[in-house]
């Protein structure tokens, strides 16, 4: 029985723009499975928004066929939903953005909370939900500060939140690490981690954060709107210096292999995680 929960065939993207016919999106098939977590790097205007809006039809494709879950939402040049039908669907589709998409006059759990208005429960177990995600995204001691009080970090974690209380199946993230600082982007991957173990949702990730590429079971390379390459992220980051031409760091553990090989100290040619790299010196050091 198949897995796949986002199914993109030979899907093409063209539009005009200033009398120009741009095609950001060409022949990109990829099959996504349930419960992944699933990078999408490349330069910017490779096409890597573009595509992943295609998923919810916010950007209707030129030519290919898509489909999430059991549903063939576009094929043919025809999105495949009726209006109401398309609507459930995106409601199955939860995007974080890099902008924190907060009401600031509402605390954190007002914030979250307004995501279950609609929801059918009680109060009590609305404030019961409200409270298992917030401590679920490391924020249970912010419950009651306001977006002001919050940093760039915790803004996201809140927003996802809020996201994840309406239970969708899939989880967009399309930058939603950039605008944040090291200890913000840790913060967030973190919960990003907790949400998949939790509740098994399958989550894509446009980065450009190497944290947060590793975190991926598999990733795509978009390049001119093509697919460059699938692979795991120990594969991609085997690829070296060819990284700086995808739009990607060097990773420091591979610079520091690099280094540490070419003075003879380790003689593996793979690439190593920290982890790996420190147990591979020590292993090294103790034969000296």
């Amino acid at each position: 029985m198949s897995n796949v929960i986002i199914d993109l065939k030979n899907i093409d993207i063209t539009f005009t723009q200033k009398r120009r016919t741009i095609q950001a999106v060409k022949d990109v098939s990829i099959q996504i499975e349930k419960g992944d977590i699933y990078g999408i790097v490349g330069y910017s205007g490779a096409g890597k928004s573009t595509l992943v809006r295609a998923i919810n039809l916010l950007q209707v494709p030129t030519a290919g066929k898509i489909t999430i879950g059991k549903d063939v939402t576009f094929q043919d040049g025809q999105v495949q939903l009726t209006t109401k039908e398309l609507r459930q669907k995106r409601q199955t589709i939860g995007m974080i953005f890099q902008h924190f998409n907060l009401m600031s006059q509402k605390t954190a759990e007002e914030n979250v909370a307004f995501a279950l208005k609609h929801s059918g429960l009680s109060e009590k177990d609305k404030k019961a939900k409200v409270t298992e995600l917030l401590d679920l995204v490391g924020l249970a001691d912010r419950a009651e500060n306001y977006p002001s009080q919050l940093s760039g970090g915790q803004k996201q974690r809140v927003a996802i939140a809020g996201i994840v209380a309406m239970r969708p199946s899939i989880l967009i993230l399309d930058e939603a690490t950039s605008m944040l600082d090291p200890e913000g982007r840790q913060e967030l991957i973190q919960s990003i981690k907790a949400i998949r173990k939790e509740y098994g949702m399958t989550v894509l990730s446009i980065t450009h954060d190497l944290d947060e590429v590793a975190l991926s079971d598999r990733v795509l390379v978009l390049k001119k709107g093509k697919v460059e390459s699938v692979s795991s992220p120990r594969e991609l980051f085997s690829r070296g210096t060819e990284l700086v031409d995808l739009g990607l760091d060097i990773p420091f553990s591979a610079l520091l292999t690099q280094k540490l090989r070419n003075k003879g100290l380790i003689e593996c040619e793979d690439y190593l995680t920290e982890k790996e790299l420190v147990e591979q010196l020590w292993e090294s050091l103790s034969k000296m």
